[in-house]
């Protein structure tokens, strides 16, 4: 793709500009692997922090509103070095933060003062259609525009996102990182017809694909993700008939194939809907999480509701893996107690790592996923007979081994909607003396079958290792003072393997909260040393102005950019 503006460029120049720099945060979760870890940061340590805290350093100009719909950030903002910005409005190399919002606009915002630009102003805007309404009740009371965290290609400096419009409803777009433009052949539709039809969906059943449902009812909340190569853009889909995987080309801009999660589908089950959406592992495998719905369980092959999967993009489409269910999917499904309620990490060793709504957490190897290729295993009552890599001690909410419970009351009953423990991805970490940490974030409640949140809203894990033995997980700190109402993922900032500091947006809003009128929530942003999740800093209340749910701050160059209903900057005074 010839870059617009670049006749007055050199080409080793282009180059240049094209390649990752280290500070980039080009998708959510820093990375392809979802890992959370970003390792370039020598400004903001716990030190630094603790003593002088963080100060407001500028603020985006509001985001636009459209017919009446506040605009609300979903989607996590993303960070990007040097790029050539080509819009009629201003020209020039700029350090960009790119935010997608709930009313179906992208934005270009700069992020750091350049000549006479102030941080904050807009380079450009894209808007992507009018944004769809829920039917027949609104989400949160917004738009249901572009959801999901965008993923950007650096190599051939283009953005890609997914929004839904009114009459076209989901479609994925690429818009050119100089101006917004839409690139040519695109958008791509990704509507039921499309990921249903004959031939596409590789996990179709015997009564064949997805009937038609009304297209606006799917939600594309699952942050985006590209092949190693940039050649495929991967889409997942939740509350839908099925949940689905998308491939879409992105050389020859179409939809290359689709892999429903269920395969006769039935009762709106085993949606892709966290906001983790594929992690991608370095030979292109691609790995999502599915969740279920009140009453969602039927045993049959092929479905593969409240399950891990692993997916490979083959000449033939994508094709199954490898899969892993817990023990006790029968009683989680039929509760709505989703395994897939944030996404999956994965680690160094060919490990990955899980949450979900019961507030477990399971650690895998994901190049051994333990499940048939066919059908789920029997449901079991036994935690012993879990599959996962159990820890070696008996766990206190069975009295045996199994899951390891981080935010609990443990409870196979509640763990729906407001009484969920956790809808986030976790982030990792590696000490100086070479241990991994795995962080989490979740909603303790203050019994099984309450909606008042307690501490521990924060939680750090060890891999453990021992000589003839798999790797487990076991709780190396839990922070007891915080409460946190629905916390996003959270991230990890860190000089190398030194002075890392955990990062984590609270929502302040339950799952069944509106994202509008006056009592209208406000996050709040928390720092934690993230050896002792001890708190060193937090925005003071009412500071952040009305976000989304379940997204995570970006920090690059001793600034944190926090997407709400615009981009608000903070950094040491």
């Amino acid at each position: 793709m010839k870059l617009a503006g670049a006749v007055a460029i050199c080409g080793v120049c282009l180059a240049s500009l094209a390649r990752a720099a280290p500070f980039d945060t080009l998708t959510f979760h820093r990375d392809r692997e979802r890992t959370g870890w970003n390792s370039t940061e020598a400004v903001l340590t716990p030190a630094a922090i603790e003593r002088g805290g963080l100060r407001a350093a500028w603020e985006s100009p509001q985001f636009d509103t459209v017919d009446d719909y506040p605009a609300r950030l979903y989607a996590s903002p993303l960070y990007v070095e040097d790029v050539q910005i080509t819009s009629t409005a201003h020209r020039g190399v700029f350090r960009v933060v790119f935010a997608a919002t709930s009313n179906g606009i992208v934005y270009a915002v700069n992020a750091f003062k350049n000549g006479g630009t102030a941080a904050g102003t807009i380079l450009w805007r894209a808007q992507l259609g009018a944004a769809c309404k829920l039917e027949p009740v609104l989400l949160d009371g917004i738009a249901t525009g572009i959801l999901a965290t965008p993923v950007i290609d650096r190599q051939r400096n283009r953005l890609y996102v997914t929004s839904c419009e009114q009459t076209k409803r989901w479609q994925a777009f690429a818009l050119d990182l100089a101006d917004g433009k839409v690139l040519p052949g695109w958008p791509v539709a990704l509507d039921e017809a499309t990921l249903g039809s004959p031939g596409m969906n590789r996990n179709a059943g015997s009564e064949g694909d997805a009937r038609e449902r009304p297209a606006n009812y799917r939600l594309q909340r699952g942050a985006l993700n590209l092949s190693p190569d940039g050649s495929r853009l991967y889409v997942t889909f939740g509350e839908a008939v099925t949940g689905w995987l998308v491939a879409v080309d992105t050389q020859k801009p179409k939809v290359a194939s689709t892999f429903a999660s269920v395969a006769t589908p039935h009762r709106h089950t085993g949606g892709i809907w966290g906001p983790g959406g594929a992690s991608v592992d370095t030979d292109g495998t691609v790995f999502v999480v599915t969740g279920s719905n009140f009453s969602g369980l039927v045993e049959q092959e092929r479905d593969w509701s409240q399950s891990v999967l692993a997916i490979q993009n083959s000449a033939a489409g994508l094709t199954l893996r490898g899969t892993y269910t817990p023990f006790n999917y029968c009683a989680t499904a039929a509760m709505d107690i989703d395994l897939g309620s944030g996404g999956i990490a994965l680690l160094p060793a060919n490990l990955a790592v899980v949450g979900g709504k019961q507030g477990n957490v399971y650690l895998l190897d994901r190049r051994r996923l333990p499940g048939r290729l066919d059908r789920r295993a029997p449901c079991s009552v036994d935690s012993a007979t879990d599959a996962s890599l159990l820890a070696p001690e008996p766990q206190p909410q069975f009295g045996k081994r199994g899951p390891l419970n981080v935010f609990g009351p443990y409870s196979e009953t509640y763990g729906a909607m407001d009484l969920a423990r956790g809808r986030s991805v976790p982030a990792s970490f590696r000490s100086p003396d070479g241990a991994l940490h795995v962080f989490l974030t979740g909603s303790t409640k203050k019994d099984a079958a309450s909606t008042t949140n307690v501490p521990p809203s924060v939680a750090r894990l060890k891999v453990m290792t021992a000589a003839g033995r798999a790797p487990w997980l076991a709780v190396a700190q839990l922070e007891r003072t915080l409460t946190f109402e629905n916390p996003g993922s959270p991230v990890v900032t860190s000089n190398g393997s030194r002075d890392a500091v955990v990062w984590v947006l609270d929502t302040n809003a339950r799952r069944s909260a509106l994202l509008v009128g006056d009592g209208a929530p406000r996050p709040v942003l928390y720092a934690l040393d993230a050896m002792t999740l001890k708190r060193l800093w937090s925005s003071e209340p009412g500071q952040l102005h009305t976000s989304g749910k379940y997204n995570e701050p970006t920090i690059a160059r001793g600034t944190v950019f926090v997407g709400t209903d615009r981009i608000q900057a903070f950094t040491a005074p």
